[in-house]
């Protein structure tokens, strides 16, 4: 995968008209924003544009927009939110066409440093290419410049994320990253294909199916793999365990076998739970409170389910992160929201916070665990994209990273 993108820094955006793709799919609870981080994470980019004097046309999707547009998922909040953080006016084109009338005149009144938003994307219906091109001949005539700092969108070939790009380089303008795209490449492309070793991969999460790339790429790369969470039953039952009533997916337990002897045959080290924190069934609701005792990942009784690792593998897994100099982790150790089963998961928390490894979270759950857990600030980077991020650990190439011109 070519990683080496014209970023922010490498473009003279002066009195251009630049369209920058951002992530402001934030939570809204009665049009309030709940977390604003994502907006935060764009505000560096943003910026800069500004100063350099670039007229800002920024756009994003909220939501997934299933019954067509509506004042619920606007991105009206955003813009307020965003006025607030930089400063300055954020002029609004409420249109629910998006590339309408309306931008088109907004934009050809903006003078240099000012900033458009543009109505949620997704108000356009299909956004994917291959429906798009009118969409992305729009949004790319607004523009002279495009850049992508929305890195947990891409993964999807959309108008707004690839498909734009083709338009606007036709046109002699140039495509570039934003801040938060380049750190997401800096960190997580560059873990994968040019790690500082030793490189250890912790994979948890409940489902082997969700991974099966990841670990198979993973396996290639890093020196140490670890499986932890509802995934390393499947491969304990494919080491011939008694797992009882934990999760397992019967049909991939030749994939984790094969996975284990290939392991072996390249000479890696896969590691998996040695005990596991047990109990009668699944919490119900998540964080109620739940009687749990300890048994070695073999002596699972048959009428117990696994819920999280056990002392023992918690103690294994912060051992072999101890001597890494890369650390890559994705997915949970247990049912991380219930403080009783969420000890696996801290301990592998806490032990990359302790290393003085690159320790990179790739989104979703994990980001949400270290988070939540109050060890976000001891980590090296931590992901903005889930399915993005789960993408680039499996050596895809991600559409929005191609789609931007090369150094």
């Amino acid at each position: 995968m070519g990683l080496n993108k014209k970023s922010v820094d490498d473009i003279n955006v002066s009195g251009k008209r630049v369209l920058v793709r951002c992530d402001f799919n934030v939570p809204l609870k009665n049009g309030e924003i709940t977390d604003e981080t994502r907006i935060v994470a764009a505000l560096p980019t943003i910026q800069k544009l500004i100063k350099d004097g670039g007229k800002v046309i920024l756009c994003s999707h909220l939501g997934k927009v299933k019954n067509g547009p509506n004042e619920g998922e606007s991105l009206a909040p955003v813009a307020k939110r965003l006025s607030e953080k930089l400063g300055k006016e954020v002029n609004f084109v409420s249109d629910y066409n998006v590339t309408g009338e309306a931008a088109t005149a907004a934009v050809a009144a903006m003078k240099d440093g000012d900033v458009v938003l543009l109505q949620n994307t997704r108000f356009r219906g299909k956004e994917e290419t291959k429906n798009g091109e009118e969409f992305s001949k729009e949004l790319a005539e607004l523009a002279d410049v495009y850049v992508c700092d929305a890195f947990g969108s891409s993964h999807r070939a959309h108008a707004s994320v690839a498909g734009v790009t083709d338009v606007v380089r036709a046109k002699g303008g140039e495509c570039a990253v934003g801040y938060l795209m380049q750190k997401e490449i800096d960190f997580l492309g560059n873990a994968v294909e040019n790690p500082v070793r030793p490189f250890v991969a912790i994979l948890g999460g409940a489902k082997v199916a969700d991974k099966l790339n990841v670990i198979n790429n993973l396996l290639e790369k890093c020196d140490t793999l670890i499986i932890g969470g509802g995934m390393a039953f499947t491969f304990l039952k494919a080491k011939g365990y008694e797992i009882g009533n934990s999760l397992v997916d019967e049909e991939k337990l030749d994939y984790c076998k094969e996975m284990m002897e290939k392991a072996e045959k390249m000479g890696k080290k896969l590691l998996l739970p040695v005990d596991t924190t047990i109990a009668a069934g699944f919490p119900n609701p998540i964080d109620a409170e739940i009687e749990v005792s300890m048994v070695d990942a073999d002596k699972i009784p048959a009428d117990m389910e696994g819920l999280d690792i056990g002392e023992k593998t918690a103690a294994l897994y912060a051992d072999a992160v101890k001597s890494a100099k890369t650390v890559v982790w994705n997915g949970p150790m247990g049912v991380f929201e219930n403080p009783i089963l969420a000890k696996g998961t801290i301990a592998v928390a806490k032990a990359l916070a302790e290393t003085d490894a690159t320790t990179i979270i790739g989104g979703g759950d994990s980001a949400a665990a270290v988070n939540q857990l109050g060890f976000a600030d001891k980590m090296s980077h931590i992901s903005t994209g889930g399915g993005a991020s789960l993408e680039f650990l499996e050596g895809k190439e991600l559409p929005g990273v191609v789609a931007a011109d090369d150094k």
